[in-house]
């Protein structure tokens, strides 16, 4: 009896095992079905995307310039990031600014160069090696072993995407004057917001990076701050290098960091292997004033101010998120009407919301420079606002004009800028690219969210002027020199001074005196010093 029951036992822990297998079976089976349908709904998703696209493009596929000029390399998945290779189908009218074919050249080889030492490569990891040492015996050791490697990282900050997208276009035109690899620091949403720029690559700072714990509290006065190390006589022109240093180029900067933009120290900078850098400015103006990057820069861009324009279309890609909310909006509003009015208004005051001698001075402005001529043509003016009353009250304004059709459409009105909030910054990002392709752009004055947009479409903008307390001033706006951005904190003295003050194609902001921007035909304006 006693040997039938443990036969019986044995039985019944097969059958227990065998259908714990059956089971396991089923739900791994399981897994990859629904594994399969979630990708197969992702690729329906970039499909469609794809689709949303192209079928809202006002242009013909045999004038698609899908490689803008040259600007990128062909050989992408398509699918993953739809506004790569597509974005200019929703242009209403093709870029005139051609990219030289030294810029061109120099990308690729730029591309060459970042997938040799970014992340995951040996270059990297042996740059890596150590790197938190800081013993010369081990500089010097790691050192000699990557010279052909250096690096620059874009450490985030808390300022808004405008801010971001500048100080990025900047950092990059550093790393290509200089043969760096750039790196971003992506602790914060830049993931959420833009493809990948580069192939079989990635611009992104591993979060295992043996500094990552440190990097986010650099600051001015920092012991690896190069304007502090300046400031204690830590180096000077005959010092060894050290493996990294830290620059300061936020607005709130002193005039040993401003050093950064001088010769003798770019002598000296180039040798050390990492910098990190904090950044809310486009500094590319003050490079372009740096005697031994001249010569380059003028080969890149031999039309100057076309900087921002093919740099920032080249590094940005909205992901498919950002750019279904594009797509979606551009196909609903804006791709059937003849002509699109861009109006980017931001009030900087406090209290700041909507303020009614702002709303006449946007009014004055569009009706002083007929940026809406009387014409049975159908129109849409695109309103990106924090605050919705804005467009609530063009709306008032544009119904009283008789025979026209002007529609007005504000895709989001969030009355509180909140940066790093990953739903807003994709907003953000969506409203940009959408001013980007207006026809004309008005913006407010010293805003990085106007600038992007108008160097993103190669744009020049009607600028708002700063208006007084309770009444619009007197022009309400005037017509940009150039679609760049404006530096708004360069270092008018120093090494710069003279160079500024004698260079033809660096001139003063239009909207604000202390700021200097690139323009392109500089005698065909007057400008005060």
């Amino acid at each position: 009896m006693d040997h039938i029951l443990q036969i019986s036992g044995y039985v019944f822990r097969f059958l227990g095992l065998k259908m714990k297998m059956k089971i396991l079976i089923t739900f791994i089976f399981s897994g990859l079905l629904i594994g399969f349908v979630i990708l197969l709904s992702c690729s329906n998703f970039n499909d469609q995307l794809l689709d949303a696209t192209l079928n809202g493009s006002s242009e013909s596929e045999p004038l698609h310039d899908k490689l803008l000029g040259g600007l990128l390399k062909p050989g992408f998945d398509e699918g993953s990031c739809v506004s790569r290779y597509t974005q200019s189908l929703l242009c209403r009218k093709p870029s005139p600014y051609k990219p030289s074919p030294y810029l061109v050249s120099n990308l690729r080889s730029y591309e060459k160069l970042h997938k040799r030492c970014g992340p995951g490569t040996k270059a990297y990891k042996k740059a890596t090696k150590n790197l938190d040492h800081d013993h010369d015996d081990d500089e010097n050791q790691v050192r000699s072993s990557y010279k052909a490697c250096r690096y620059v990282v874009w450490v985030a900050t808390d300022y808004g995407l405008g801010n971001r997208m500048i100080s990025l276009v900047s950092l990059f035109l550093y790393a290509l004057l200089t043969e760096r690899i750039m790196l971003i620091d992506q602790r914060k949403d830049i993931s959420d917001l833009f493809c990948e720029p580069f192939p079989d690559t990635s611009w992104l700072l591993p979060l295992d990076f043996p500094l990552m714990d440190h990097i986010g509290s650099y600051y001015k006065e920092h012991s690896r701050c190069y304007g502090n190390m300046l400031k204690n006589h830590a180096i000077n022109s005959t010092t060894v290098p050290p493996l990294h240093l830290y620059l300061h180029l936020i607005h709130d900067y002193r005039n040993l960091d401003k050093m950064f933009f001088c010769e003798e120290n770019q002598a000296f900078i180039k040798n050390v292997p990492w910098l990190f850098v904090k950044s809310n400015l486009y500094f590319a103006p003050s490079l372009w004033l740096i005697p031994s990057f001249q010569t380059k820069l003028i080969k890149l861009f031999p039309q100057r101010d076309t900087v921002f324009h093919h740099l920032s279309r080249y590094l940005f890609h909205p992901t498919n998120q950002v750019w279904g909310m594009v797509t979606s909006i551009y196909n609903a509003n804006l791709s059937k009407v003849d002509e699109v009015l861009g109006l980017q208004i931001r009030v900087f005051s406090t209290p700041s919301g909507y303020l009614q001698h702002v709303m006449d001075q946007v009014v004055s402005c569009t009706q002083r420079e007929n940026l809406l001529p009387k014409t049975p043509r159908v129109k849409a003016v695109l309103v990106a606002s924090l605050h919705p009353e804005y467009s609530d009250e063009l709306r008032n304004v544009f119904s009283e004009r008789r025979g026209e059709i002007i529609e007005v459409y504000q895709p989001s009105g969030e009355r509180v800028q909140q940066t790093d909030e990953k739903l807003h910054d994709q907003k953000a990002l969506a409203e940009i690219y959408l001013l980007s392709l207006a026809d004309k752009l008005v913006t407010s004055r010293r805003s990085t969210f106007g600038y992007v947009a108008h160097g993103l479409g190669g744009l020049k903008p009607w600028i708002l002027y700063k208006p007084d307390k309770s009444a619009p001033p007197d022009p309400p706006c005037v017509r940009a020199l150039s679609m760049e951005p404006c530096f708004i904190r360069a270092p008018l003295r120093g090494c710069q001074a003279k160079t500024i003050k004698t260079t033809r194609f660096v001139r003063r902001c239009e909207d604000w005196n202390p700021g200097i921007k690139l323009v392109d035909a500089p005698d065909k304006f007057w400008w005060w010093w």
